[in-house]
Parts: structure tokens; sequence; C-alpha cells
């Protein structure tokens, strides 16, 4: 019975098929899942520091306001047209200096909100604060006024006007296109008197 070999054990044979590879298949999916959500929040800091350098950043060179700027920008256009800038620098309202100014009021606008349910309107009453007298102005540039106030409020959804932060974006982004619209630095705030999102 020396030449009769003992029975193997099941348990103990090397598993064949597809046993082994089932590790490997979740190490390399867990790799990509992993490498898919640095990517994407390299992609989130991009985003954020793009909007950031494009629309809230103000750099201010040496010797030189904001109001000379918006001057020279003016003066290169060709005469009764404003020189229109394709990603307008956005000042904070709270950087700014305090003037005497006049207040005067704008026309009160109603524009839908550009929500996925097409529901959501906004009713918005605005005053600005100029540092010149330039209700004539105002007065004969008002269709321009409100193409550029109603498409900038119909690029809005609820979620960009419901916040503080919004708002306060809001009124920066209505006081840059009124000022291109000017040739100058002239609207130094903007007041919403009336807010109504339905």
């Amino acid at each position: 019975m020396a030449g009769r070999e003992a029975p193997k054990d099941p348990k103990a044979l090397p598993a064949t098929g597809s046993a082994p590879e089932a590790p490997k298949k979740r190490s390399r999916a867990k790799k990509i899942v992993i490498i898919l959500v640095i990517l994407l929040m390299t992609l989130a800091a991009a985003g954020a520091g793009l909007y950031w350098w494009f629309y809230i950043y103000v750099p201010v060179k040496s010797g030189e306001t904001p109001a000379a700027e918006a001057t020279a920008t003016s003066q290169g256009a060709p005469s009764g047209e404003v020189k229109q800038d394709v990603s307008p620098r956005i000042e904070r309202q709270s950087e700014l200096p305090r003037s005497g100014g006049v207040v005067l009021p704008l026309p009160e606008f109603v524009v839908n909100l550009s929500d996925p349910s097409g529901k959501r309107y906004l009713k918005l009453g605005m005053e600005v604060e100029v540092n010149a007298d330039v209700s004539k102005e105002l007065k004969a540039q008002s269709a321009k006024i409100r193409d550029a106030v109603i498409m900038l409020l119909a690029g809005k959804s609820f979620a960009d006007v419901s916040s503080p932060e919004g708002k306060v974006l809001l009124k920066a982004e209505v006081g840059a296109r009124l000022n291109q619209i000017l040739g100058a630095q002239r609207v130094v705030r903007v007041y919403f008197t009336n807010f109504v999102v339905q």
C-alpha cells in the first residue's frame, strides 16, 4: 500500500478560474474611482479660482484708480460707442469710496428666472447712487440699461439671488453693467428698493 497516494484535500487545491481576479478587479475599480474623485476636485478648485479671477478680483495698478481705468477704456472707443469688455471686473460695493452723490431711481424690472421649472420670476426695484449728475444720460440710455439689466437677471436662477451673497454679487454686476453703458465710473452703489421672488 506504499504505492497508493493519499487522497488530496479539495480545499488544498489551487483555485482556478476567476477567484484570484476578483480582488484585482476591485482594486483597479477602486483606483479609478479615487483618480476620478481627485480629478473632479481639481477641476472644481480650478473653476472656483477662475471665477474669482474673472468676476471678483479687481487688480489696481499702482497710481491708477478703477475710475481712471474705466475712463481709459471708454476713450478708446469710436465716438458715441462704448467699448465693451467681454469679462468686466466687478468691484464690491464695500470697497468703493463713500460719496455724497445723488441717488436716482431706475424703472422696476420683472424677469423670469432661469430655473428648470420656468415658473419663478423676480420683481426688482432699484436706485443707484452716482458721483455726478447723470440723470439725463440715464434717461437717454434707458433702452440699453433695461436690456443690460434684463439680460443679467434672466441668466440668474433662484439659488443665485436667494442668498445674501448672491444679492451682493448682483448689486456689483448691475453697477458694472451700468458703468459700461455710461462709459465711466459713475455708478457708485446700487440699492434694492423692492426684491420679490415668486
